[in-house]
């Protein structure tokens, strides 16, 4: 009798056994539906707080400056765009120097920058040498420098070797990015040292190890410091206000600058330049956007 009343208290406990997971299961995927759902409303809203002031400010350069300067309410309710600051910017303005000015001091830091750093990252992450940690540390610290407080030494130092008013005074400063060499070293440091020593074993050297195996494996963060450099630069006011005076040689923020001094209070004109100003790096942004997301996270090597 008691065999028999225990093969039924057997099948019980092992379906409710069965049935718990289960449960589980449906808790954690309802659990997860949720979190989703929220989550995409979160960037739903951050997208759409993102996005007003942008599509506010195209409205704007779509606008006359009477109306414009008249406030938000006659800017929006106005529905007839026009390109007249855009007409004006590319036959008043000398955007197409700035583009050019913008475009050589940003494509080359972008390229010593990522020269150099990489280089600096390699000797810290793959070599032993005294003093190491403290060199990392000390570079590290870097970061803590607000940019600004350094313009003054850097305008003398320029200045006592004949570098001011050329590009050569936008683009040396701007090389030396502690960041980018903080971004490498993670992603060296995630690099097998198996490739590194199956290299060596075939006589490669410490150069050839950083040219054909390291660099090879870094295009995604190669491309991340290349972009995130390049608008950097491309971005910078302070530093080309000080350095630069000659109008030929102005870079699209400084030239937007005397653009906004010039035309006093329209908003449309200015708002016209800051469109012209953003476009590129927003198609750069478009067409390298996977590239951008790989190498800052660490996540372009496999294995």
């Amino acid at each position: 009798m008691a065999t028999t009343n225990a093969a039924p208290r057997a099948r019980r406990n092992s379906s409710i056994s069965a049935a718990a997971p289960a449960a589980t299961a449906a808790r954690v995927g309802t659990s997860g539906r949720t979190f989703n759902i929220v989550a995409g409303i979160v960037l739903v809203v951050f997208a759409i707080v993102w996005l007003i002031p942008s599509l506010f400010a195209l409205k704007t350069s779509l606008s006359d400056n009477g109306t414009a300067a008249l406030g938000a309410t006659n800017i929006l309710s106005n529905w007839n765009p026009t390109l007249h600051s855009y007409a004006t910017l590319f036959q008043a303005g000398d955007i197409w120097n700035w583009y050019l000015a913008s475009g050589i001091t940003s494509v080359i830091t972008a390229i010593l920058t990522v020269l150099f750093a990489s280089m600096a990252a390699f000797a810290l992450s793959r070599l032993k040498f005294r003093g190491q940690n403290l060199a990392f540390l000390l570079i590290i610290l870097g970061i803590m420098i607000p940019g600004q407080v350094l313009i003054v030494p850097i305008f003398q130092e320029l200045g006592a070797v004949n570098l001011l008013n050329t590009y050569w005074s936008v683009i040396f400063p701007q090389v030396p990015a502690v960041i980018a060499v903080f971004i490498f070293k993670q992603f060296f440091d995630g690099i097998p040292r198996e490739l590194e020593e199956a290299a060596r074993i075939d006589g490669a050297n410490i150069w050839k190890v950083y040219w054909s195996v390291i660099l090879p494996l870094s295009r995604p963060v190669i491309a991340a410091v290349t972009i995130l450099t390049f608008v950097g630069v491309w971005n910078n006011l302070l530093l080309p206000l000080f350095v630069l005076s000659n109008p030929n040689l102005m870079t699209i923020p400084v030239g937007l600058a005397t653009v906004q001094g010039s035309f006093g209070q329209r908003y449309a004109d200015i708002q016209a330049g800051a469109m012209l100003a953003a476009l590129p790096l927003i198609i750069l942004y478009l067409a390298f956007q996977r590239q951008i997301v790989e190498g800052v996270t660490g996540s372009g090597l496999k294995g």
